[in-house]
């Protein structure tokens, strides 16, 4: 994750020597810390981290060393006890050293980390990987005791060195970065999220080597929030990259420019699909003989791959970056982004529609955009793109259930880098509009016997159509049946769904529906002649989920319209007494409408809620806290029958 400098052996041994020293000087501080940082377990004294670029045997060579040292602050953090790194063919592990530090007499005594394991690293998105964990396992733990290793690895490829982060889940003491370079590597670097010039920076030259150091100390610790828009949206940290190096007086570029950073893209596409695939040919031939237009040709192409290659991701030393051979992905019936992105081109090809290329993007959980940070740090995904006319079409198949036409809602917003042989454009990704993904929700109430008996049709469109399906899967039975109930959920946990019915699950271009009926129980209140009645039967956002202390900002993901039409059949022995004033709220965060409307011996109520912004931003939030005040105050108004 973070990177120091190189160490030679002799080095490597006096670097622990200098740790230990510091190790008495944080024992001896023990109760101040404890008394510092009285509500956390456990306090990181030291993260260095960085790398030793040089020319060795006519060659570059980039050496990470990471230092790191802890100390337990408390019972409960005795339990932590362990700490891994990670190292793969393109990031290779030469050594490391790892041991606790423990008081014994008033005397500090090391105890070296014996054991470890060697396993797989785990990712929710990631199916296989040739990165490997090396996890330790930290003996004779106590309050006061200190946890501290060493690793260092060797970058392969000097285009994919690592961002470092200044933060943790533990406060730090003390967080610094160091590069140090030959005088003939010269270095790029772009520091984000510290407003305040807080990180301390210092160029030197030592022993003819140039050495950038910056330093934030007490750091506190990252507080994590649920459905924050990225770690890297707010935590300090510094991506650096090698601009050029020189040997025997020739220059070699790397990376300084989008221009640069496309030609080592390039690298990795341009031998693709040299040779034909007569089986894939033949399906193509046969989805796209009966369209009469490229766009309906490339849509079945699109939708084939969804329906037949399983998206299964995968990272594997360069096959991290190399798309696989169509044919291959074809035979297999699976692939990651990469190769889904790379057969859909190969389709089209097949089918002579034009202008479907490739794509390099990140996904909204990365910040920048190609013109702040031109290294592969920007991208993390792979896409295909359909130029129609002036417009782009985003063809990404990785999401099984987003309908053609529409981008995955995880790439909105940012930049895709195409593809075009010798040439190359940037193009931003749209962000969905509300009326897009929007969702109906029409339901008729009777009032028989106390209880609301009613019936209702709930219409999902665009990304709330992929979303809902994706979140339902492939449940069945009470399964399935809880998670629709859940859906169409109406008034209090009184609700009792009777039936529903699904339509439209299997078609991508049309909304998915479900029709339901229900009753409700509990929901009115009868006083004397007059019946009380709610007639908010679902209300969006009547808890926020912005919370009062959040830090971060609040990612909605998407863009949403709520549009609910309830109406109510007044009973034959009653009349109106009260209907509610209508209500409306516009501002730059959200926009509502109630209207209520009496006909026909009905009442009805039409409810708009439109979220207008992915992203509420730490600025936003006073603004949404009345929002939602105000609509909740509107919730509580009371729709009021009296018998005749």
């Amino acid at each position: 994750m973070n990177w120091l400098k190189s160490l030679n052996k002799k080095t490597f041994i006096g670097l622990f020597i200098g740790l230990t020293s510091i190790s008495i000087q944080a024992q001896n501080t023990f109760q101040d810390y404890k008394k510092e940082y009285p509500d956390f377990n456990e306090l990181v004294l030291l993260d260095y981290q960085g790398y030793d670029i040089s020319i060795e045997n006519k060659k570059l060579k980039i050496i990470q060393n990471t230092s790191f040292e802890s100390m337990i602050l408390s019972e409960n953090g005795i339990h932590n006890n362990q700490e891994s790194f990670t190292y793969s063919e393109l990031v290779k592990l030469l050594e490391y050293e790892a041991f606790s530090v423990v008081n014994t007499n008033g005397k500090e005594k090391k105890i070296k980390v014996t054991q470890t394991t060697e396993k797989n690293s785990s990712s929710s998105s990631v199916f296989f990987d040739d990165i490997k964990e090396r996890q330790l396992v930290f003996p004779n733990l106590e309050t006061g005791a200190k946890k501290v290793y060493h690793y260092k690895r060797e970058f392969i490829d000097p285009f994919l060195l690592h961002k470092y982060m200044f933060i943790g889940g533990f406060p730090i003491k003390n967080a610094t970065f160091e590069v140090k370079t030959d005088k003939n590597v010269n270095i790029g670097y772009k520091i984000f999220n510290d407003p305040n010039n807080t990180i301390q920076f210092k160029k030197t030259e030592v022993k003819g080597k140039i050495v950038y150091t910056w330093t934030l100390r007490d750091v506190k610790a990252f507080k994590f929030e649920s459905n924050g828009p990225g770690i890297l949206y707010s935590a300090p940290h510094i991506d650096i990259y090698v601009k050029d190096y020189t040997i025997n007086d020739k220059k070699t570029v790397v990376l300084d420019d989008v221009s640069l950073l496309y030609k080592y893209y390039q690298g990795f596409v341009n031998n693709l699909n040299k040779k034909e695939c007569l089986d894939l040919k033949k399906i193509t031939e046969e989805i796209t003989k009966d369209k009469t237009s490229d766009e309906e040709k490339i849509k079945s192409i699109f939708y084939w791959v969804k329906d037949n290659i399983k998206y299964v991701a995968f990272e594997n030393g360069y096959e991290g970056f190399i798309p696989r051979e169509a044919n291959l992905v074809f035979e297999r019936k699976f692939g990651d982004c990469k190769d889904m992105a790379n057969i859909i081109v190969s389709m089209a090809s097949y089918a002579n529609v034009k202008d479907v290329n490739l794509c390099w993007i990140g996904t909204r959980e990365i910040p920048y955009s190609y013109s702040e940070l031109a290294t592969p740090a920007v991208d993390n995904h792979m896409i295909a793109a359909y130029k129609k006319g002036d417009e782009y079409i985003f063809l990404d198949a990785t999401d099984r259930e987003t309908r053609y036409g529409l981008p995955t809602s995880f790439i909105q917003g940012k930049e895709a880098l195409i593809n075009n042989g010798t040439e190359f454009k940037i193009v931003k990704v749209p962000v969905v509009e509300a009326k897009k993904n929007q969702v109906d929700d029409l339901v008729k109430v009777q009032i028989k016997e106390g209880k609301l008996i009613g019936n209702g049709r709930m219409v999902f469109n665009g990304f709330n159509r992929s979303m809902t399906l994706m979140q339902i899967g492939d449940a069945s039975g009470k399964t399935r049946f809880e998670m629709i109930k859940s859906l169409v959920l109406k008034g209090n946990n009184k609700f009792n769904l009777n039936t529903y019915q699904e339509e439209n699950i299997s078609n991508r271009d049309l909304p998915y529906n479900v029709n339901y009926d229900f009753e409700l129980d509990n929901y009115l209140i009868k006083v004397e002649k007059e019946l009380y009645i709610n007639p908010y039967l679902h209300k969006v956002f009547e808890k926020n989920p912005i919370q009062k202390d959040r830090v971060t900002g609040y990612d909605f993901e998407i863009v949403s319209l709520f549009n609910s039409e309830y109406e109510f059949e007044i009973p034959a022995n009653y009349k109106v007494k009260y209907i509610p004033k209508n209500f409306t709220l516009d501002n730059e965060l959200v926009q509502v409408n109630a209207v209520f409307s009496e006909t026909n011996n009905k009442i009805v109520v039409k409810y708009t809620f439109e979220v207008k912004k992915m992203v509420i931003e730490p600025s936003d939030f006073q603004l949404w806290d009345e929002s939602v005040k105000k609509m909740k105050n509107n919730y509580s108004e009371t729709l009021i029958l009296t018998e005749k």
